[in-house]
């Protein structure tokens, strides 16, 4: 597959490194001279200086026979004609841009992006795709990760193990013995920063963050099970009035849950403004790392803070200051991913890294065979794929146990109607299954071959 990324930043330099480890021909370009000189000098791909969306810049990347576009520049507009431009004149098969101003995205400009008017085929919302991020982490609490797949009907989980753990050296193959009606299973651990799929006689051990693939009615039981009774917030503050804070504490409004949040905003026009779209939250003008301020708004007695400013350094030390209080959990947003390693020394619980999010939110589109979602771990290392089982899959038809599945790979949820089945060694993929695959970077490229439609399926 041949792919253009316009933006060498964070972003295009995840995705870049995705695809050109598996074997794309990819195509990264930026005006940055510095940027493209870092991205060529760690990944097999091809650099070009240029503006993303002048003609011959795309022309020079090779638009003519690319069969996908993805911009993700700084800057929405030039992502949206990057978008137009390799429609209109070079006839790119699939353009996924990023735009960040919500004005775009207003459903009063619904039809902006269709294909009579600008033609992008995916349009990606940072903003909107990190506060439905944290939507789920508060609807999960005692997960440090969450995704949802099948129609919200199974949950991915991350949980990470202390002492309080009561199944802590217990073999994988155990847990069936000990709750065999529990429709959860282990697909992945990480530990000493190597994150691998396990077999079934490894243990878990304290300190281990570990992934579970899970019914989404046994979610509760099963953080129970690993030694996290945390219940959802009902005092919540926001640090950080932006674009996300804002969406979040509407969607938190409109939920069926009665919550009672609190805004800190550093700006006072910004949270002048925040406060006249608002309807229950109480909006706080004022600088989130005064402790006076702090303890205005309750952070002692609240359960969440959730620290949302551009600033990684003050999001960190928030989320300190909030915990030494008596705030009983913290979400922090981070755009550098070094702080992650921090988590368990600093006593947040869930970092949450909008460039991830976005990543593994363009990979969805960009994974080939019936690929359904996709979600992202740990900065790339694993992914975790739902896809249809087709009659043409070498995995259909036959027990699991027979399939030989490739190393680095696991099944952890068939969905088959309205059941979810958490699979054994004989249960058997039929055709139309929808198949949630926790799988290692290595072994990506594997799933989607057992999931490619084959001529003869025609």
């Amino acid at each position: 597959m041949k792919v253009i990324i316009c933006g060498a930043g964070q972003v295009g330099f995840g995705i870049a490194r995705q695809l050109s480890a598996e074997d794309n021909h990819v195509t990264v370009v930026d005006q940055s001279a510095e940027l493209i000189s870092h991205v060529t000098e760690r990944l097999d791909v091809q650099g070009i200086i240029g503006h993303g969306s002048h003609p011959e810049v795309l022309e020079q990347a090779g638009a003519r026979d690319a069969d996908m576009l993805i911009a993700v520049t700084y800057f929405d507009e030039v992502n949206m004609v990057a978008a137009q431009v390799a429609h209109s004149i070079f006839s790119v098969p699939l353009k996924i841009a990023r735009v960040r101003a919500q004005s775009y995205l207003s459903p009063l400009w619904s039809d902006l992006f269709s294909r009579d008017h600008m033609p992008i085929d995916v349009v990606i919302s940072p903003e909107l795709e990190v506060a439905s991020t944290i939507l789920r982490r508060l609807d999960v609490p005692g997960a440090f990760e969450t995704a949802d797949f099948a129609d919200r009907r199974v949950q991915v989980v991350g949980v990470h193990l202390d002492e309080n753990c009561p199944i802590v050296n217990t073999q994988l193959k155990q847990l069936t013995e000990l709750f065999p009606d529990l429709n959860a299973i282990v697909v992945g651990i990480s530990r000493d920063e190597k994150l691998y799929v396990p077999r079934s006689t490894d243990q878990m051990l304290v300190g281990d963050d570990i992934y579970l693939s899970v019914e989404a009615t046994h979610v509760e039981r099963t953080l129970d099970i690993f030694g996290h009774e945390e219940r959802e917030a009902r005092r919540v503050v926001i640090l950080g009035g932006g674009n996300i804070g804002l969406y979040l504490a509407q969607q938190l409004e409109a939920s069926a849950a009665r919550i009672n949040l609190k805004i800190i905003e550093r700006d006072k026009e910004r949270a002048e403004f925040v406060a006249d779209q608002l309807e229950r939250t109480v909006v706080l003008h004022g600088d989130g790392l005064n402790q006076d301020l702090m303890r205005e708004a309750g952070i002692g007695e609240a359960e969440t803070i959730i620290a949302l400013t551009n600033q990684d350094q003050v999001n960190v030390l928030a989320c300190v200051l909030a915990k030494k209080e008596g705030c009983q959990r913290a979400l922090c947003l981070v755009n550098d991913n070094s702080y992650t390693g921090l988590s368990g020394s600093l006593g947040i619980d869930a970092f949450i890294d909008p460039r991830a999010k976005t990543v593994s939110t363009i990979l969805r589109h960009v994974r080939r065979g019936r690929i359904r979602d996709l979600y992202s771990i740990e900065n790339g290392a694993a992914e975790v794929i739902e896809a249809e089982a087709l009659e043409t899959s070498p995995l259909a038809g036959k027990p699991l146990k027979e399939a030989d599945l490739p190393d680095g790979i696991m099944i952890g949820a068939i969905v088959r109607d309205d059941e979810v089945i958490i699979p054994r060694g004989n249960t058997v993929v039929e055709t139309h299954d929808r198949v949630i695959l926790f799988a290692q970077r290595s072994a990506v490229h594997k799933v989607e071959k057992l999931f490619r439609v084959s001529l003869e399926y025609f």
